[in-house]
């Protein structure tokens, strides 16, 4: 029998594959070249004119790169242009968003205990955010107060708190720290695709037709990709998030957000250093370290949770309705509330797994897709079915599922 839900299931498992190779290959180059530029020998007086050159080893051969400041006197014939790992990232980024933000914007993007607001809102909140993000970004960097690429920064890192503190008061714990990365990385990719390739377009066309290139298109260019550089980590950190409910379900997780950017400026700036020959400023890692060691403290706030005479939202009134649930409701609560729940009671466990609670019907009706994956369909949940739940309760919630999937 056809199952939707199975099939969107694995849809979204390529497409999350997908963004995570796009996401390596586009974070690997970056980190690789801007090495590569601050380690650079420019102390030499190089026959070929560039601004300089190192010597690499990798794979048991020598590379012998050079960068020119603006660029060689001929175009090359075949110039390697490096933007698809950027729109690619981006794109299946944005498709992982669309299917299990939007898609399951009742489960996943709207907590009625933050507010309560329907999917289609909060939707368009969520693109019109991404825009915002970049136009306002883009025209400060264009403006007087973007000549001081140091208050530039700082100016960014005040509208990343503000932007943190909106997100957390409008979506759920989860969708909002996630959220937080789309938004750096829209910024990311749009500089990319907005400034960085056309600029360097521009002095491609000034070569071919012979014309001395403006530098000033290189100066911006790399403006734009040391901000990239700065931004990667905090975007790994608020993307793994929504797997660490101690990161996202936490009172005060907007500030956990900005703290992890500082977190991103110090460990990469430890490195830019290396990489530069300007030293090894080791105060980095003990500021990181304190950093997370505070990360970790402010986390332990109370989490959020859904009211139990909490009303069951729409969305899910048909599981609530089909039959088999008062039955499901009782497996659920015997064989996973020990461990989903705000308290829980199993040994080791302080925190209810990826945040999911299941100790009310409501709560168990909002879960049904992932009940019916994790412990219908599967034997992924209880792990090593420590709970002993038995095959006939897995097919109950089996048949409890298929037959709400199957109401008008």
């Amino acid at each position: 029998m056809f199952d939707a839900t199975l099939l969107m299931e694995w849809v979204e498992f390529a497409v999350r594959w997908t963004h995570v190779i796009t996401a390596v290959a586009w974070i690997g180059s970056s980190f690789y070249f801007i090495a590569l530029d601050l380690g650079l020998h420019r102390d030499r007086n190089l026959a070929s004119g560039a601004d300089g050159e190192e010597w690499q080893v990798h794979g048991g051969g020598f590379y012998h790169v050079q960068k020119y400041l603006v660029a060689p006197s001929e175009m090359p014939g075949d110039l390697v242009w490096f933007k698809w790992e950027s729109y690619a990232t981006w794109l299946s980024g944005f498709a992982l968003l669309f299917l299990v933000y939007y898609l399951g914007g009742s489960l996943f993007l709207v907590d009625p205990n933050v507010l309560d607001i329907p999917v289609w809102q909060a939707v368009l909140i969520s693109l019109a955010s991404l825009a915002f993000g970049w136009i306002v970004y883009d025209m400060i960097c264009k403006s007087r107060f973007g000549d001081d690429n140091t208050r530039l920064m700082l100016g960014l890192f005040v509208i990343l708190i503000g932007m943190a503190y909106f997100y957390t008061h409008v979506f759920s714990g989860r969708a909002a720290l996630l959220h937080l990365g789309a938004f750096t990385a829209s910024i990311m990719t749009g500089n990319v695709f907005f400034i960085i390739m056309p600029n360097q377009r521009i002095v491609v066309k000034d070569l071919i037709a012979g014309r001395k290139p403006d530098p000033k298109y290189g100066k911006i260019a790399k403006q734009r990709s040391t901000h990239n550089n700065y931004l990667t980590l905090p975007v790994i950190f608020l993307m793994l998030s929504n797997h660490y409910p101690l990161a996202f379900a936490t009172q005060y997780n907007w500030v956990i957000a900005c703290l992890v950017f500082l977190m991103g400026v110090t460990i990469r700036h430890y490195f830019n250093s290396v990489h530069a020959r300007k030293g090894n400023p080791h105060w980095t890692w003990a500021a990181t370290v304190i950093l997370f060691i505070i990360i970790a403290w402010i986390s332990t706030a109370p989490m959020f949770r859904y009211p139990e005479d909490a009303a069951i939202p729409t969305a899910a009134t048909k599981f609530a309705q089909a039959e088999g649930f008062d039955h499901v409701t009782d497996i659920v609560m015997g064989r996973c509330a020990m461990c989903h729940a705000a308290e829980p009671n199993w040994a080791g466990i302080l925190w209810a797994p990826k945040g999911v609670l299941l100790e009310t019907p409501a709560e168990i009706a909002l879960r049904a897709r992932q009940i019916y994956l994790q412990a219908g369909v599967t034997h992924a949940m209880p792990p090593a079915n420590v709970s002993y739940i038995e095959p006939g309760e897995r097919a109950a919630i089996v048949a409890w599922y298929q037959a709400a999937m199957a109401r008008p």
